[in-house]
């Protein structure tokens, strides 16, 4: 693992989110792009490590919008970056960490991504994320 990628924050409504984060607490924002394979919409805040990601869903069908519903908005994961996700997957499930994916899947800015269940966690959903650029 190469350490910390990016915080993801689920927001409802990412135009509200956008400005807060960039008026009020005066953060760069990098990039705004929309995710169709998950469904949803992202700002990305910062460059390099530790930048800060708010994940809005694209519509109602988004399983982010259920999500909200059911959660409400907050913290939805904590991104690591991995030089070799298969094999970063193939570690963790050796050692028994529960997988929500069996491969990995498309991410933002060409990532490949898959996550580890909250439950192996301490509660926390965590993406391992693979490639996606400079500022990913």
């Amino acid at each position: 693992m190469n350490g910390l990628d990016h915080v993801a924050i689920l927001v409802a409504d990412l135009d509200a989110a956008i400005r807060l984060y960039r008026d009020v607490y005066g953060l760069e924002l990098a990039e705004v792009e929309e995710v169709p394979t998950e469904q949803v919409r992202v700002a990305i805040f910062g460059h390099g490590a530790g930048r800060i990601e708010l994940v809005s869903p694209s519509g109602p069908s988004s399983p982010m919008a259920k999500a909200i519903e059911k959660r409400g908005e907050g913290l939805h994961h904590v991104c690591l970056e991995v030089p070799d996700i298969e094999q970063a997957m193939a570690a963790l499930r050796a050692q028994g960490a529960p997988l929500l994916d069996e491969k990995p899947r498309p991410g933002a800015g060409g990532s490949k991504v898959a996550f580890v269940h909250p439950k192996g966690s301490r509660g926390v959903l965590v993406e391992l994320k693979q490639g996606g650029g400079d500022h990913r």
